[in-house]
């Protein structure tokens, strides 16, 4: 039998109320008050916090507090991730960075999702939808990335962009919901 935290990382339904959950987030929230109430002097500090949070990633990852997640151990990732101010990541399920990634102000990633049925979204369960983003990605400022998006490598999110389906490398996407509107030439 799966725990609830082993369903919820596996995109099952779960219980977010779940007494292990819920020392998960309570925990992550006491890091995030520290990354995101500490002074610039102390980016020490704030750099032992961030890789205390998110264990499953380079130490290069750097972030503009203010920064906002459920959990932390589902964000994993590559080299040189660049998280802007106001950056905000619903880590239910794994949410996967490449190498050289630059997420804008205010770019919301969403693996959170709820049953479509009212009676089944009702009772609380959840589940969530993995996001994979490839190498050299630039996501513009208040973009949003829905559940279960994979973005290829070299991709460039045009601000404002709501992305609902997944993208192949090489492309500019942009708009609600999001469209390639350009193919990249990276030879």
């Amino acid at each position: 039998m799966m725990t609830e935290k082993e369903k919820m990382i596996a995109g099952k339904l779960y219980k977010p109320s779940n007494e292990e959950l819920s020392k998960d987030r309570y925990n992550a929230r006491l890091l995030l008050n520290t990354i995101n109430t500490l002074s610039p002097k102390e980016e020490k500090k704030r750099n032992i916090a961030i890789q205390q949070l998110i264990e499953n990633i380079d130490n290069s990852l750097y972030i503009e507090p203010p920064f906002f997640c459920e959990y932390g151990y589902n964000i994993i990732g590559g080299k040189n991730i660049y998280m802007n101010f106001n950056c905000c990541i619903l880590d239910i399920s794994t949410v996967t960075f490449g190498d050289n990634v630059m997420l804008a102000p205010n770019v919301q990633i969403y693996t959170a999702t709820h049953p479509l049925k009212a009676k089944e979204r009702n009772s609380g369960l959840e589940f969530g939808k993995p996001i994979a983003i490839g190498n050299n990605v630039w996501v513009g400022g208040n973009s949003t990335i829905c559940p279960g998006v994979t973005l290829g490598n070299n991709v460039v999110v045009g601000a404002g962009s709501v992305v609902t389906k997944s993208f192949p490398d090489n492309v500019v996407i942009a708009g609600n919901p999001a469209k390639i509107i350009k193919t990249i030439d990276n030879s």
